[in-house]
């Protein structure tokens, strides 16, 4: 298609509203949906975070609970589109936020236009 899409059991999530081509044209806009998820980081996680900063590396327990927590948030928003009858979501944002006095917790909220296409 050109752009970013994600195909699921003929349910798409895409950046960009899709233009006609191939015939993929959006019949209805159904409204605006959203996911979010909030993680929290433990204290081993903390603590190799700290080894990796000294040493370098990536720190892979924190980009697998961020990942786990972009999926969930992604899950929510779909089935909060497939409740209105939609048949994807297009203008996905994607937004990250650390939350909490001590920065402990990492929120991933995620939002879009629910479509049904024609």
């Amino acid at each position: 298609m050109g752009w970013f899409s994600k195909q699921d059991d003929g349910f798409f999530l895409a950046t960009v509203v899709p233009n006609g081509e191939g015939g993929a044209r959006v019949e209805r806009f159904l409204g605006v949906v959203h996911g979010e998820a909030i993680i929290g980081a433990n204290i081993f996680r903390d603590l190799f975070s700290s080894v990796r900063d000294v040493v370098g590396g990536r720190a892979g327990g924190y980009e697998r609970a961020l990942a786990g927590a972009r999926d969930a948030a992604v899950e929510d928003m779909t089935a909060a589109a497939k409740e209105l009858g939609a048949d994807g979501i297009v203008g996905i944002d994607f937004d990250y936020e650390v939350l909490g006095e001590a920065n402990g917790m990492m929120m991933v909220a995620v939002s879009g236009t629910a479509v049904k296409m024609a």
